[in-house]
């Protein structure tokens, strides 16, 4: 709601309930061309080629000003951009009707959110850490603009470049003439040139990052940049604005009881399923669905058969072996704190976890079977008609339901109780060694500047230890095309979902083809045997090629630190099974 500042809107608040609406939809280019991500055909204007990997903005504190001048502030309002990704629209809503002459907007985030909780914020909002990636984590504090990518060096040598605005004292302001007649609500188009963000700035090694430390000159400069990267374009009535109250098609007994999700209070608020609401009876058959070996075609493997407790709901094998002998293709990923997740499998081809549940049953190198014959067999089995029943509200088996009891059991899988949990909370203490490792794990690498840390906070930074969706971690390639073979985008070839760092030490072997089987190999993999190729991670592109020469007391001190991330709690076992 947008605050008014004037006294005499102060006092005519409670007559403006009904708003209208003024949608803001950025149109990102550079130069005079239409922005394109992942290819390194962009030319900076000095004349330097470069490519675009990431754009991603927080804005905040929007404000319109009125024809008399004075300005309407929206103080808790606030947006994330991700320009590549397409997330270009957000919205002000209840603006009193009117004409205004202005707009202004932060990008990034007033000192009091900056140094606040991030966990206070609900799933969805702009500034949960989930939904922006935009957070420090542990060291606290937003990122208020993160532009990545790789640059071309004179002699052809290619290098990635990785510039992270933030800090309380690079807050940026944007203020647009603006001409709009709010009788109505209007959809506002804002260019964005990010040719602008490169004014005045040649890319070299020694000049590929910054964090915007006191004193660093190149934040300086994006500072003064990216609040001239936006203009008016155009501004048109919306053609229809009749917003239809939510359906969610909810599924579920009357007489279920509602499942208590609970998860450490460091945790930034996930985005259940609202049309799948979790509930102990949907809990308890997902879990024994989960552990039945009836949804195979052979009757011999279940869910659980390639992703057990002991194993951290993972699967000692580089590679699991279906129902029938055949071996997979990929390491079977460990199954936890999946509520935070919005994609599934290596190459993120799944958008939920009812659609990626039904897949392996299908899949005729793993559990090959049908669901109409999976559905079948499980509507004869002696139990389940009374627990679909209790779940859903009649015995009824279908697949769907499959797909939601075994997504409500896979939602409750919350790993949050490690050491290092503990000691966050000051119950536990870690050692002098664990500590250097945490210190190498969130410190850039950054020599230039005195920081010659392991850079490993960039993909695996915050509460989850997972911030990075996709990323191409510098493996060499196979004939594993990733996330390309889902997105058939030049600019994800080689890119894997990046895993949560939770309990690795559990859960080898490593990466998704389970090549390393020990986290001192992983860790050699990030210090000096990057592969490089176009759509490396900038963040590690940027790295120099004889690697970070970590010595090996510093190895020891991340797996050290690596280790104290094993929740021992969340394998504890669970209640017996039902019998068959």
């Amino acid at each position: 709601m947008i605050a008014r500042l004037s006294a005499l809107l102060l006092v005519l608040a409670p007559l403006l309930n009904a708003g209208q609406r003024l949608d803001v939809e950025l149109r990102p280019t550079f130069g005079t061309l239409p922005l394109a991500f992942d290819t390194l055909a962009l030319e900076t204007m000095a004349g330097q080629r470069i490519s675009l990997t990431r754009c991603d903005l927080l804005l905040s504190k929007a404000e319109l000003q009125t024809a008399a001048g004075d300005w309407l502030s929206a103080e808790t309002w606030s947006a994330f951009v991700n320009l590549r990704e397409g997330r270009t629209r957000f919205g002000l809503g209840d603006i009193p009707a009117g004409k205004y002459t202005g707009l202004r907007f932060h990008i990034g985030v007033p000192p009091e959110t900056n140094k606040g909780d991030p966990a206070v914020h609900p799933a969805g909002h702009p500034l949960n850490p989930t939904v922006n990636g935009m957070h420090w984590g542990w060291q606290g504090g937003y990122i208020f603009a993160a532009v990545e990518g790789l640059w071309r060096g004179k002699e052809g040598e290619i290098g990635g470049y990785s510039f992270h605005i933030a800090n309380d004292g690079n807050l940026m302001t944007v203020e647009l003439p603006l001409e709009v007649d709010l009788q109505r609500d209007h959809t506002l188009h804002l260019g964005f040139d990010a040719s602008e963000i490169f004014a005045g700035v040649t890319i070299a090694e020694e000049a590929s990052t910054t964090h915007s430390r006191p004193g660093d000159p190149l934040a300086a400069t994006l500072k003064a940049n990216l609040p001239k990267a936006f203009r008016i374009e155009s501004l048109q009535p919306t053609p229809t604005r009749a917003e239809a109250a939510a359906k969610n098609n909810a599924l579920i007994a009357p007489g279920a009881t509602p499942y208590r999700f609970r998860f450490s209070s460091t945790f930034p608020h996930p985005a259940l399923p609202a049309d799948n609401p979790l509930t102990e009876e949907g809990v308890m058959l997902g879990e024994r669905l989960f552990h039945d070996t009836r949804l195979s075609g052979n009757g011999t493997q279940s869910c659980a058969t390639c992703h057990e407790r002991r194993d951290f709901f993972s699967d000692r094998r580089t590679f699991s072996i279906g129902a029938f002998g055949d071996s997979g293709t990929r390491q079977s990923m460990p199954l936890f704190n999946l509520a935070w997740k919005s994609s599934f499998f290596w190459d993120g081809r799944s958008p939920s976890l009812r659609a990626q549940s039904l897949e392996p049953i299908q899949n005729p190198i793993e559990m090959h079977a049908t669901l109409p014959d999976v559905v079948k067999k499980v509507g004869q089995g002696r139990h389940y008609p009374h627990m679909f029943d209790a779940a859903f509200g009649t015995p009824e088996v279908n697949a769907d339901r499959l797909g939601r009891a075994l997504e409500q059991f896979l939602l409750t899988l919350v790993s949050d109780d490690s050491k290092f949990d503990r000691a966050i909370r000051g119950q536990a203490q870690l050692t002098s060694e664990e500590k250097r490792g945490a210190e190498l794990f969130n410190t850039e690498f950054d020599p230039a500047r005195g920081q010659r840390g392991a850079d490993c906070f960039h993909c695996h930074g915050g509460p989850m230890f997972q911030s990075a969706a996709f990323a191409n971690n510098g493996l060499s390639f196979t004939d594993d095309l990733g996330r390309q073979a889902a997105t058939k985008l030049d600019g994800d070839l080689g890119k894997f979902a990046v895993p949560s760092l939770r309990n690795v030490a559990r859960t080898a072997p490593y990466m998704h083809d389970g090549r390393f089987t020990k986290l001192e190999d992983v860790i050699d993999h990030y210090d000096h045997g990057l592969h490089r190729s176009p759509t490396l991670d900038p963040n590690l592109a940027k790295h120099p090629t004889e690697g970070l020469k970590l010595s090996e007391a510093d190895k020891a001190a991340l797996v050290a630190f690596l280790k104290t991330l094993t929740d021992h709690e969340f394998v504890r076992p669970g209640p017996p099974p039902i019998p068959r």
